[in-house]
């Protein structure tokens, strides 16, 4: 990738068509030929002239400043994340070409001092995650969660589980497209931040080449944070799981993600993590006992 242009260009035109004349002041009139705002009008709100505005609706951000990046994010009315998407375009379209196809910095692995921090918090599924969607790593309870996965890989990867493991991410999520909208989001966040990330640029590929819907989705230039709320899963073992997560960024590295999930107190929730700690013990256990005592296993004739 060489270029953002035609990004900056898809992100404008798709925030400007969200946006009802009616919400900005505007009257909506029985005449429009555009869904949403005119590039005129958007120019209008932020201050600027509308072949300003078009030039950068063209896709060239290159040498805006801050201050015309703010009053077209306020004509937009963009939330903090694409506030921060737009930005993060600018900052790409303004950087030196020679970044362009190099290799991610994106961390793959964890320190050894993160994976105990995880081991220390029993009050629920825990995991740090880099901007690729990579689990690096989990707690007990975060590994029993996406057990499946973690069978099939040191790292899964949710991006790929949720669009190329159907079988699984159907029965996992309830609410598939809103779980597939997510990942698709965070994507296009990182994205927008690196666009030079080629290991990010090959995941985006891999997925938009096997998977239809993710082709779809990446095309609707939506962007998310990923801080707080409510996640809802259907585990194979335990069943309906509705869990608050909370999410924050490692101050000793901004690429990863740190999530913690818990549950109401008292809750369903709460008594199936209890079922999913002990069934997983017990079978972490099982594990251990069958590795040092083979013949028990049937592992020796």
């Amino acid at each position: 990738m060489s270029s953002n242009r035609d990004d900056v260009k898809d992100f404008l035109v798709s925030r400007r068509a969200r946006v009802r004349p009616e919400q900005v002041g505007l009257p909506a009139g029985p005449n429009r030929r555009v869904e949403g705002l005119r590039r005129g009008e958007v120019a209008m709100l932020a201050d600027v002239s509308v072949e300003y505005y078009s030039r950068l609706e063209r896709g060239s951000l290159a040498g805006v400043s801050d201050g015309v990046l703010e009053a077209v994010a306020r004509a937009l009315l963009l939330d903090d994340a694409e506030r921060d998407h737009l930005f993060d375009l600018a900052r790409a379209a303004n950087a030196s070409p020679v970044r362009t196809g190099r290799r991610s910095s994106t961390p793959k692995t964890l320190r050894v001092g993160l994976q105990y921090t995880l081991d220390a918090f029993t009050g629920g599924p825990a995991f740090i995650r880099n901007d690729h969607l990579d689990i690096l790593g989990a707690n007990a309870l975060g590994r029993a969660l996406y057990a499946d996965l973690f069978r099939k890989a040191d790292r899964p990867n949710l991006a790929r589980a949720a669009f190329l493991d159907r079988e699984w991410s159907e029965a996992f999520y309830p609410d598939w497209d809103l779980a597939a909208d997510q990942s698709v989001a965070i994507l296009r966040a990182a994205a927008g931040h690196d666009p030079y990330d080629r290991d990010l640029q090959d995941l985006i590929g891999e997925l938009s080449a096997r998977s239809p819907e993710f082709r779809a989705k990446w095309g609707v230039h939506d962007v998310r944070r990923h801080a707080t709320g409510e996640k809802h899963f259907t585990h194979p073992v335990v069943g309906a799981l509705d869990l608050y997560f909370e999410g924050s960024r490692l101050m000793s590295d901004p690429a990863l993600s740190f999530l913690l999930y818990t549950a109401e107190p008292g809750s369903p929730t709460a008594d199936a993590l209890r079922l999913l700690g002990s069934i997983d013990a017990t079978d972490r256990r099982d594990a251990v006992r069958a590795a040092a005592d083979p013949d028990r296993s049937g592992g020796r004739p």
